[in-house]
């Protein structure tokens, strides 16, 4: 009787409830989420390029594709001058020679009449991208060398913090391309691991591509000046000496990659024939692989510039690339926008 009594109960208290909102109209939405989608590339406009990069990572990374990739072997390599930031109307770096050759100037009143240093104190470009390799490579160990690894990282970051794009009148960590840090997101999403390899010093990356990028500074490949270890009476430092360690660009970039990644990329990123051996070895690779090109198409908003160009020529990795189907990049076209700082 007792269980009769508490079902019977409960029963009267159910119907009551009931009855109390069966005059109450009771609207349950039920969102259809199955076709909603996030755009991963937001700043890329629609079409053939964007399509290409979203059917491949989605069909290397389903398990049941044939062309399945483990993710231990998701290795994308990004070129970084031209490719992940601007490098006109001089790689950034070079820019950053010149402003040390000026601050260092009073200390070397020789450089007044010697070149290269005569052209950097007189802003003469025309005169220093006329000194060729060597010119550059004399400025570079006469700013680079001689000092810790920690004093360069110091130089490095407070330069970024001061000194301004002579067209863009922008910190030179702000001319990054907005649709490359989409796209290394939407790899790093699909268990891709991203590196830069580049031409430029290794050590003047480091500093900052991990906030740029979000690339960490052990995935950085770049050419490199040599160093050494002093015991420094008990306060050890890594000392930068005046001699040219490893060039990471050409034919280079594959010895680097094979060097400090030890491992084939599946997924390439460049934007001039420094990066064509780069190509060539990820296009060897047994398993599905991407080459992507960037061509500078767009003299408005960035630049525009390939084959006959004395910064980023795209000349033989442009014939290559058309001749071979690989994947190119027309900024003009495939960009909504360029720089982080001109999102709307």
């Amino acid at each position: 009787m007792k269980n009769i009594a508490i079902l019977s109960i409960s029963f009267l208290l159910l119907t009551g409830c009931l009855k109390k909102s069966e005059n109450k109209q009771v609207e349950i939405v039920v969102k259809d989420t199955t076709s909603f989608k996030i755009d991963p590339l937001p700043s890329w406009n629609e079409g053939k390029t964007k399509a290409a990069i979203i059917d491949y990572i989605k069909d290397v990374t389903n398990k049941e594709s044939a062309n399945f990739i483990p993710e231990i072997d998701r290795i994308a390599t990004f070129d970084n001058d031209g490719n992940l930031w601007s490098e006109q109307p001089a790689y950034f770096q070079l820019f950053f020679a010149m402003d040390r050759v000026k601050e260092l100037a009073k200390d070397h009143p020789e450089w007044q009449n010697k070149q290269p240093f005569k052209a950097v104190l007189e802003n003469d470009m025309k005169t220093l991208i006329a000194s060729g390799e060597k010119g550059i490579m004399e400025l570079i160990m006469a700013t680079h060398a001689g000092i810790t690894t920690d004093e360069f990282e110091l130089l490095v970051k407070n330069w970024l913090e001061t000194a301004q794009h002579p067209r863009f009148n922008k910190p030179y960590n702000q001319l990054i391309y907005q649709p490359m840090l989409e796209l290394l997101d939407y790899l790093r999403t699909n268990d891709f691991k991203t590196f830069i390899v580049s031409g430029g010093g290794i050590e003047f990356m480091r500093p900052w591509v991990e906030e740029a990028y979000g690339i960490p500074k052990d995935q950085v490949v770049g050419s490199s000046i040599a160093t050494e270890y002093d015991y420094n009476n008990g306060a050890p430092v890594i000392r930068r000496l005046s001699k040219i360690d490893f060039i990471d660009d050409k034919a280079g970039k594959p010895v680097g990659i094979n060097k400090f990644i030890g491992r084939k990329p599946v997924f390439a990123s460049g934007n001039s024939d420094g990066d064509l051996q780069m190509m060539q070895w990820t296009d060897s690779n047994p398993y599905k692989s991407f080459q992507l090109y960037l061509h500078h198409t767009d003299a408005d908003r960035e630049w525009a510039y390939d084959r006959e160009s004395h910064i980023g020529q795209f000349n033989k990795g442009l014939d290559e690339a058309l001749e071979k189907g690989w994947t190119i990049i027309d900024m003009k076209n495939d960009w909504k926008t360029i720089y982080p700082f001109q999102k709307e």
